[in-house]
């Protein structure tokens, strides 16, 4: 009771306008039933977290009231609608009903029970509220412990940002020079005597490439012209570019290290870091890399942008991290050892000697920005660099704040009940430490690593789609910073995928920021500011590499539109020859019926207007029970479920936000049959993973976003005991525009057979088809 009463007396401290702060960005994990601590703090309190940089305090809080959103508005319908008072009633019982409903569900129902309370229907209030304090006090305590300047006023609920003083000038480009350091030299001073061969670095002519006018004009108003090549593991390849003379990059088959131009430590860290994802059958005189990683390094390196839409979190997902985490380190550690070896000339030069050969820096000093979805990715991420940097056993490198970083980004075994069971692919991207608002800087130099740098004393940026959103702000804050984000050469952006399931807003207002000039100086020396930084054509040099587990429009839109490397693209385009309808175990009839839309944007009024006119008749008789409608959109989720309630259909509902109570009383009325129809959303599916007992009659809404997920849908049917095969039914709605979701559920073969025919079509299909 400690802890119900402590969240509560925290919640009622909070004024107005940091409660409006709350409301907007508190939305609750779907998959923990309870709010972390630092997502509760941060949203709570306007301050800075993550230690992002000492000039721009933390803005989380908003001056005027913005507009309402179409979401939120979505949301109001739940408090006006006719049945909201009843359930409101209804909550006094639900801890009698989801006890009853653990005795008749099978074992899983009781594991639910013990994932904790449900996520709430109304995003208004934030679930899980009550378990804050005692959090929080641990993660002060852990600062403290680690020896961070830290100070809490809770009666301003004000906390002062985390400060490192002592290792500020050890950081800082502008007081250090390449002689400072011992040991190996940087990969300018090695090349020194072979001007040629630093010519050739990849690294050193994008970033020294000059840009016309005219090129600048033309990449903004000319289309792209693509070509297509096959690589032997990436497979079809479409390159595109505006300039001209830029030639198809060929797949290097065998690599020397010498051609990689990596930073010396990195040759001889590489080959152990990498090790574990090696196989035997590797060519001996090609050791450093796999076939997926030689050939996605052969496009980093040379920098042009990348569209990997098939990263798998069970396969690939970690070979691709390794990879990409070598590729920006390298671009880290070139761009400052090019700094510290120009400040040393400068030092040397005679007096009064005006030169413009060292313009080496950006307009701030951030260069890698990466967006991962939890926690546990920062974690690996900062693992796999510390590990490049360490040489050997016997020299470590200095790594600050790493007793802070592990407590806050590493997870506790204790916190995941062992006894839950769940696919594979679910447990790998689920893994760890899944919070998902954070931040933290990155700050690497002479053999050594800070941690929770300042933004702009940082290198690296490590964040999530909300931690930038919440520091980015709003328009019309007076408190906003995205200054940081003007000179970002590289911006990684992995799993975009999930990002589908947070707030795919969040990655859009991103890209809106980034690479804007700055609105202060922050003390940048000008005379060694890049002239594409100062003409604004930081734009037009950034490298994005964007993997994703799936094709998507909103994925895609991304990229084409937001991508504008003078290099060029290079997106990887296969095409699903066996869709995941094929790993249907059960004999099911499915019925893909095509609805015809204007546009693209129309589809959304004409799909509903299909549904409740030709398809939702034919399932209102009573033999007609057991009918899950699966809705992968929470707004047509809402849609359809006041559509029910006003008709006053037989129906329950699940979605993301529902208690654990009200979801053990859906399932149990629709396995008893009780409700005819059951609403069920595909967020719920993608961070619970229920087996939903019952189902005879299936519809697709729309296709869902995960191709496996459709095969999952379906095969929760063999978990019906009392029902008949020959009643089973499978209905699925999709247009024209949903060609590459239907590619990936039925294949692309029968994909151009059914856009092309403009009648219903009937597949019939087991898993041995």
């Amino acid at each position: 009771m400690g802890k119900r009463r402590g969240g509560r007396e925290l919640l009622r401290s909070l004024t107005k306008r940091q409660k409006k702060h709350l409301r907007e960005f508190g939305e609750e994990h779907p998959f923990y039933d309870k709010v972390s601590l630092l997502l509760l703090l941060h949203l709570c309190f306007p301050f800075q977290s993550e230690n992002s940089d000492k000039s721009s305090a933390e803005s989380d809080s908003e001056t005027e009231a913005d507009q309402v959103s179409v979401y939120h508005k979505l949301l109001a319908t739940l408090k006006t609608s006719p049945e909201s008072e009843s359930e409101e009633e209804e909550d006094e019982s639900e801890s009698e009903e989801a006890e009853e409903s653990e005795t008749e569900m099978d074992s899983e129902g009781s594991q639910e029970t013990r994932e904790g309370d449900g996520d709430e229907e109304d995003n208004n209030d934030v679930p899980g509220q009550e378990e804050a304090t005692d959090t929080a006090e641990q993660t002060l305590g852990q600062e403290q412990a680690d020896g961070a300047d830290t100070s809490c006023d809770t009666s301003h609920g004000v906390i002062e940002e985390f400060t490192d003083v002592k290792h500020e000038s050890e950081f800082s480009l502008e007081t250090n020079f390449m002689e400072e350091e011992s040991g190996d030299c940087s990969a300018d001073q090695r090349d020194s005597n072979s001007s040629q061969a630093f010519s050739e670095d990849p690294f050193k002519q994008h970033m020294d490439k000059e840009l016309q006018e005219k090129e600048v004009e033309k990449m903004s108003t000319l289309p792209k012209t693509s070509s297509q090549s096959k690589w032997p593991r990436l497979g079809q390849l479409t390159f595109s570019s505006t300039l001209e003379k830029h030639k198809t990059l060929k797949a290097d088959k065998e690599i020397d290290v010498k051609q990689l131009y990596l930073h010396k430590p990195l040759e001889s860290t590489w080959p152990k870091v990498n090790k574990q994802f090696l196989s035997s059958t590797n060519k001996p005189n090609d050791p450093f890399f796999t076939p997926l990683q030689r050939e996605l390094f052969c496009i980093m390196n040379t920098y042009w942008d990348l569209f990997y839409p098939e990263r798998n979190a069970l396969t690939n997902g970690e070979e691709i991290r390794q990879v990409y985490c070598l590729h920006a380190l390298n671009h880290v550690l070139k761009a400052n050892a090019q700094v510290l070896s120009n400040n040393a000339k400068r030092r040397d030069q005679k007096p009064g000697t005006d030169s413009d050969d060292y313009r080496d820096q950006g307009l701030t000093r951030p260069k890698v920005l990466m967006i991962v979805p939890f926690r546990e990715c920062a974690l690996r991420i900062v693992h796999i660099f510390i590990s490049l940097l360490e040489v050997n056993d016997k020299r470590k490198i200095d790594v600050s704040n790493k007793k802070r970083f592990k407590g806050e980004f590493g997870s506790d075994p204790e916190e995941k009940p062992p006894n839950l069971k769940r696919p594979e692919d679910y447990e790998a991207v689920f893994a760890g430490n899944i919070d998902d608002h954070f931040r933290i800087g990155v700050a690497i130099l002479q053999k050594s690593m800070r941690l929770y740098a300042p933004f702009y004393s940082s290198d690296i940026i490590i964040a999530s789609p909300l931690g930038m959103r919440t520091i980015i702000g709003a328009e019309g804050e007076k408190k906003r910073d995205f200054d940081f984000l003007s000179s970002i050469e590289i911006l990684i952006i992995d799993q975009a995928d999930i990002y589908l399931m947070q707030n795919w807003e969040h990655v859009l207002h991103l890209m809106k920021h980034i690479n804007l000039l700055p609105l202060d100086s922050h003390g940048v020396d000008f005379s060694r500011v890049r002239m594409l930084n100062l003409n604004n054509w930081s734009r037009f040099y950034r490298q994005t590499l964007l993997f994703s587990a799936l094709q998507d429009p909103q994925i895609n839109s991304v990229f084409n539109k937001h991508c504008c490397n003078y290099v060029g693209q290079v997106a990887v385009r296969n095409v699903p020859v066996i869709g995941s309808i094929s790993h249907v175990v059960i004999q099911l009839p499915h019925v893909f019926r095509r609805l015809e839309a204007e546009s693209s944007t129309s589809v959304i009024d004409t799909r509903f207007q299909f549904f409740i006119d030709k398809v939702l008749p034919e399932y209102r008789d009573a033999i007609m029970s057991h009918t899950l409608i699966y809705v992968p959109s929470y707004f047509d989720y809402v849609r359809l479920r006041n559509y029910f309630k006003k008709e006053d259909l037989n129906f329950t509902h699940i979605c993301e936000y529902t208690k654990k109570a009200g979801v053990c009383r859906a399932r149990r009325f629709f396995l008893k049959g009780e409700k005819q129809f059951l609403l069920f959303t595909e967020r719920f599916h993608f961070y619970k993973r229920y087996t939903i007992k019952g189902i005879r009659n299936l519809i697709f809404y729309e296709l869902p976003t995960y191709s496996h997920f459709y095969s999952e849908i379906c095969n929760m049917m063999k978990a019906t005991d009392n029902a008949v095969d020959a009643t089973w039914t499978c209905t699925v709605l999709y247009s024209k525009y949903d060609a590459q979701k239907l590619a990936a559920v039925v294949g692309i073969d029968r994909t151009a057979q059914m856009l092309q025919s403009k009648k219903n079509v009937h597949l019939f299909v087991t898993g041995e088809n």
